[in-house]
């Protein structure tokens, strides 16, 4: 199993260009499903998670093929309307399949997806969405099974904001007969990007960017031709290892907009930030301040960078309050980034970081996507050496993270 070696101690400094969103690629992989047709994918992050989800759509018949960080979807073959446990459970997002599936063959039969070990994350509020736009399912064997599937214009409302949701009735509205409104949708820039990527194929879709949406459903689509969004939590991260070690990272290729309450609490902690239409530059004070932070959903500031800001807390001057207020147990983190010498006290889901001048190498272990990212950073403002265990769960979400860190000036290997 694969491990970073990490020497810390060493100020990041130069360029670095981000890559596709991983959450922005993976619904527009989904979509591809409501129509048949040879689809062109562009700045797709090459991942554990889009080579996951390729496997899925070719276990339905797609037929794919990668080219650098360009991807066809070939989607004429598609016939099968299973999603096995076998992929799915690696891998929540897999659930995706499950609208365009009941949109353009009216069955499916989907295993209940698996994913990060942190948190209780039900796909209730998809399976109430569907089942309100008159899709009969039952869960058999651990599948979501629906046949005889005929979709109907609803008015829907989330009781609660959920990306992944709006996400699935978003892809299943288009091709329901009838309008479709959704109500207190997710604001993420992901969700807006799949909303703009089906109205180039044909769909009838109002309010994107609002917390309404409406649909009026369409015969049929034309195929996919999209360019996939930077990914902002990426270009977060980096931004906070340039602020936990001082030094100065020009992040090219973003969309600043799309991580401003990042860069807004990265700016209250003591970092000089220029911003550009496409790029960043982020540059680390020589102590961060502390900060009080609460998780909201976009534009608020995001759940997927609260362990990286804990991580920046942990040097700070003074104590740092961080909240989650999405995920209310996402801490496996803190026992490991004390291991590195961080002070930090749960109180159930607020992290007290109690900043101490300088954390020291150790060996750590990766806990899930987000809390590796945070060790990372840890590691690189670190004295002495780290080893951090299980990056595999890096690999679901930072492209070659090591060598664009290397680029940077830091001091860090991959090794098995």
């Amino acid at each position: 199993m694969d491990k970073l070696r990490i020497t810390g101690g060493r100020p990041l400094e130069g360029t670095v260009r981000i890559s596709g969103a991983k959450n922005a690629a993976l619904p527009v992989m989904a979509a591809t499903l409501l129509t048949p047709g040879l689809h062109t994918l562009r700045n797709v992050p090459r991942l554990r998670d889009t080579r996951t989800f390729a496997r899925v759509l070719e276990t339905l018949g797609a037929r794919i093929a990668f080219e650098g960080d360009r991807m066809t979807i070939d989607t004429h073959g598609v016939n099968a309307v299973e999603a096995p446990y076998e992929l799915v459970k690696t891998m929540r997002a897999s659930i995706y399949v499950l609208g365009p599936l009941l949109a353009r063959f009216g069955q499916s039969r989907v295993s209940l997806p698996g994913g990060c070990a942190w948190g209780p994350r039900p796909v209730n509020l998809h399976l109430a969405g569907l089942q309100a736009m008159g899709a009969k399912l039952e869960i058999e064997h651990g599948y979501i099974v629906g046949r005889g599937v005929k979709l109907k214009g609803v008015r829907f409302g989330f009781d609660v904001v959920s990306v992944g949701a709006t996400v699935q009735l978003l892809m299943a509205a288009v091709l329901a007969e009838g309008t479709t409104v959704l109500e207190n949708v997710a604001l993420e820039p992901d969700v807006t990007a799949l909303g703009e990527v089906l109205v180039a194929c044909g769909a009838r879709i109002e309010g994107l960017g609002s917390p309404r949406l409406t649909i009026r459903g369409v015969g049929s689509l034309r195929p996919v031709d999209a360019t996939i969004i930077p990914d902002r939590i990426e270009a977060a991260t980096f931004a906070a290892a340039a602020a936990m070690t001082g030094g100065t990272v020009r992040l090219e290729g973003v969309i600043p907009d799309h991580f401003e309450a990042s860069l807004r609490k990265l700016e209250e902690a003591g970092c000089r930030i220029r911003r550009a239409a496409d790029a960043a530059e982020v540059s680390g004070p020589r102590r961060p301040k502390a900060v009080e932070v609460v998780t909201q959903p976009f534009p608020g500031f995001p759940t997927d960078m609260q362990a990286q800001m804990i991580a920046v807390c942990a040097v700070a001057s003074g104590s740092s309050l961080i909240e989650d207020t999405i995920y209310l147990d996402r801490f496996t983190h803190v026992p490991e980034l004390a291991r590195l010498g961080a002070s930090i006290e749960l109180q159930g889901n607020v992290a007290v970081v109690k900043g101490v001048e300088r954390l020291s190498g150790a060996q750590v272990m990766a806990t899930d996507l987000r809390a590796s990212a945070s060790l990372v950073i840890a590691a690189l403002a670190a004295e002495g050496q780290s080893v951090i265990d299980r990056i595999y769960h890096l690999d679901r979400g930072y492209e070659a993270l090591e060598n664009k860190l290397a680029a940077l000036g830091a001091r860090v290997e991959r090794v098995n």
